[in-house]
């Protein structure tokens, strides 16, 4: 008992430090995924998506796989019941995202879709109150409200006529990735997390080049310039691999609706990187749209730890 006791103490001494460490994670995770929105983008206008998936996907997946190996971090899953859930979290949160995001930035500009595809804490909350009981505190609620309106602030103009498929394909990215998010906190895999990432990254390559020889045939390269090679390698080694581990690392010491909350500064770097790099004019509704959530962001990186709600 007494060896069980100073550990929880020990425990709770670090807690307040690995939140605070975890909101910078969450910080520099905006930045990564910010800038792989373009990326992609770029990538985008010579490789077909599931040729530009597959690739991302296979040095995202090599890079995990080099980072475990290099820092000693285990692989060993234990049991089929743990292989599921490593499965079903692969299927929502890369596999879904991936494809519907890669397919959603061919039919609509890069900001909306990016915008979009983070209505996932929405989604988010709903699931993880009815699955983790994660019940939203004051300041989480204001970041819904302020996310809420800016996002309809975003959507409004183009849904007079119905919604684009692009935008919807975005929508459907976040409702998957939410899902995704809750269900690896149910799930509790037993494993080490670098390891858990490194085999749903692994499993989802498997997953989207078996989709891109049914639907392309092979993989297409041979069209794509200098630009788009880099956006596939940024995206691939940066924005799945490192992005990645950093993010299940995130979900792992906080709240579900507190991590995935937390991102919405990610659309927002988005934005000002499709500016510089690909040149799109957002309009002034945009802007009024993008700062709502950047301020829904803001409301929760910089909550004080007292007013989040315990993990589920």
């Amino acid at each position: 008992m007494t060896v069980r006791t100073d550990r929880d103490r020990a425990h709770e001494t670090t807690r307040e430090p690995g939140d605070t460490r975890a909101k910078l994670l969450l910080v520099i995770l905006c930045l990564i995924w910010g800038f792989t929105w373009p990326a992609m983008k770029v990538a985008l206008n010579d490789i077909p998506p599931l040729s530009m998936r597959a690739s991302t996907a296979c040095l995202g997946a090599l890079t995990m796989l080099l980072f475990c190996v290099v820092r000693r971090r285990s692989l060993r899953v234990s049991g089929a019941k743990a292989w599921t859930h490593v499965v079903i979290a692969s299927l929502l949160n890369v596999v879904s995202f991936s494809l519907l995001s890669a397919f959603a930035q061919m039919e609509a500009a890069t900001a909306r879709v990016a915008f979009l595809s983070y209505t996932m804490p929405v989604w988010a909350l709903l699931f993880a109150w009815a699955v983790l009981g994660e019940i939203p505190g004051r300041t989480q609620s204001v970041a819904i409200g302020l996310c809420a309106a800016g996002l309809a602030i975003l959507i409004s103009p183009v849904a007079v006529s119905g919604v684009p498929l692009g935008l919807m394909l975005a929508i459907v990215s976040g409702i998957s990735w939410a899902a995704g998010t809750v269900y690896l906190k149910w799930a509790h895999i037993d494993g080490d997390p670098m390891g858990i990432t490194s085999w749903q990254l692994t499993i989802a390559f498997f997953i989207i080049a078996a989709s891109m020889f049914v639907f392309e045939g092979r993989l297409h390269l041979e069209a794509a310039h200098a630009e788009a090679l880099i956006g596939v390698a940024f995206s691939g080694v940066v924005g799945n691999a490192i992005a990645y581990g950093i993010w299940f690392e995130v979900v792992r010491r906080l709240p579900a609706v507190t991590a995935s909350l937390g991102l919405l500064g990610s659309p927002v770097v988005g934005v000002f990187a499709s500016v510089l790099i690909l040149g799109e004019r957002p309009t002034t509704a945009d802007f009024i749209g993008y700062a709502l959530i950047f301020a829904a962001s803001a409301c929760v990186v910089l909550a004080p730890r007292s007013a989040l709600p315990a993990s589920g």
